[in-house]
């Protein structure tokens, strides 16, 4: 198999607007600031200061949300550790053939290597960081929220996980955005510093607040962070800055307002519907259902009229407000921003994570369809997926991809006749090295092996 290194594009395209910082966003910023240094000097985030996001334990959140997870008895145990399958999965999803505890190891092998390559200590010894070499940038927020998703859920199978996830919150708290403080800033170069306006890129924030979820159910949040506080923080900052207030769909990032045109565009791979449903059950709050109901009508929409035979998305759909419909051209990243490419290759996973987890009808009808279709279509033989497809289903690159192949794998869990197909991409998966140039398949790979080896759990 030949990858092909992912150079992800800016995240706010040459003269843009950049917006001032909203009011409730300047609300939060002495907080989060207050948050960062204090775990830039100590190590903790307790008694960072009074008011601060992690020197309260909140008895209810947002609008109605829960209490926080008590912690375990020992501090780092894990509440949910790797290979306990505490997750239900819909009735009927497929798992690869063969033995539980040989899935497990295949991805407790792959999250090693991952960690060796990826996972640094370069900006500050008490945080983590983890390496994006083949993007445009050292540390994206992206990467730092798959790092916090992945050793949230990894916990039990590595004794560092908690370590490793307060280090990268650490660093994910010294660099806000400069338009939400209480978001994340999209990128930062080799000296840790914040780049090319320091506003945020949604996707980022959207794994940064579901980890600290994660977080609070594995470990907790009476320990030096109050990860369910701060991940209450992050979601009202989310709603705030990075979703569309007319069409309660996802933003680019909170640097697009409404006197912009980005402020109509979406991008297919922060539709994460299964995040949508955890924050409205931290936060109680039903802003979420239409945020959910907007996405998944919006996905039907597209693969009925767009899509039909194939159900693939596009990287960016623009005319939100009115018409939606694929970029027409290159909007913010190339000429395929229209087509299903490098952002879009994940769609399978994100919707095919909510369809085995929630066994909601329109994720279960979306990711089916598009399995359907690339089984038949390879005639299961995962290394014809390609990198890249029109969204007819024609191929845009010769190049083989695990990026592109493993999503499908979440997709075909919900497939009835996916058995043979999903044995196929696990054995793929599973088979396929990665060097430490290729940091967006290996990420993209692991989180797919996570769920379908069954480890995936919601918080």
């Amino acid at each position: 198999m030949r990858t092909r290194q992912f150079l992800p594009r800016p995240r706010r395209p040459r003269g843009a607007p950049v917006r001032a910082a909203a009011p409730m966003a300047a609300a939060l910023a002495a907080a989060v600031l207050a948050v960062a240094g204090c775990a830039a000097d100590s190590g903790t985030a307790r008694g960072a200061g009074h008011g601060s996001a992690a020197a309260r334990t909140p008895a209810t959140g947002g609008t109605g949300g829960t209490t926080g997870t008590p912690a375990p008895a020992a501090p780092d145990a894990p509440r949910v550790p790797f290979g306990g399958h505490a997750g239900r999965y819909a009735a009927g999803t497929l798992r690869p053939s063969g033995d539980q505890a040989a899935l497990d190891a295949k991805v407790v092998e792959h999250y090693r290597r991952w960690k060796a390559a990826f996972v640094r200590r370069d900006c500050g010894h008490d945080r983590y960081q983890i390496l994006s070499p083949d993007a445009d940038h050292p540390y994206v927020a992206e990467a730092q929220g798959y790092g916090m998703v992945v050793t949230a859920t990894m916990a039990g199978a590595d004794p560092d996980a908690k370590k490793i996830f307060d280090g990268l919150l650490r660093y994910v708290l010294a660099h806000p955005s400069s338009i939400t403080p209480g978001l994340l800033a999209a990128e930062q170069d080799a000296s840790c510093k914040s780049v090319n306006g320091g506003d945020s890129a949604t996707d980022g924030d959207l794994d940064v607040a579901y980890g600290l979820l994660l977080a609070d159910r594995q470990w907790g949040s009476s320990g030096a962070f109050d990860y369910r506080g701060l991940a209450l923080d992050r979601i009202r900052a989310i709603r705030e800055g990075e979703i569309n207030s007319v069409t309660r769909l996802t933003k680019l990032g909170d640097w697009t307002d409404r006197g912009d045109e980005y402020y109509w565009v979406s991008r297919s791979s922060d539709w994460m519907i299964g995040h949508f449903r955890a924050f409205r059950r931290a936060t109680g709050d039903p802003f979420w259902d239409a945020v959910t109901d907007a996405h998944q009508d919006l996905i039907a929409a597209q693969q009925a009229r767009y899509a039909p035979g194939t159900g693939l998305l596009a990287d960016f759909v623009v005319g939100t407000r009115t018409a939606p419909k694929p970029a027409p051209r290159e909007v913010l990243e190339d000429p395929h921003d229209g087509a299903y490419w490098w952002n879009a290759c994940r769609t399978p996973w994100r919707i095919g994570d909510d369809a085995v987890t929630s066994g909601d009808a329109r994720s279960l009808a979306a990711v089916r369809r598009m399995s359907a279709w690339i089984r038949k279509e390879t005639g299961g033989d995962p290394g014809r997926i390609g990198a890249g497809r029109t969204l007819a289903g024609r191929r845009l690159s010769g190049d083989t991809e695990l990026a592109f192949s493993a999503p499908f794998a979440v997709a075909a869990m919900a497939d009835p006749g996916g058995q043979a197909w999903l044995d196929a991409l696990w054995d793929e998966m599973a088979a396929t090295a990665f060097t430490r140039r290729d940091y967006f398949s290996a990420s993209v790979t692991l989180q797919a092996m996570i769920t379908v080896s069954g480890n995936r759990w919601t918080p």
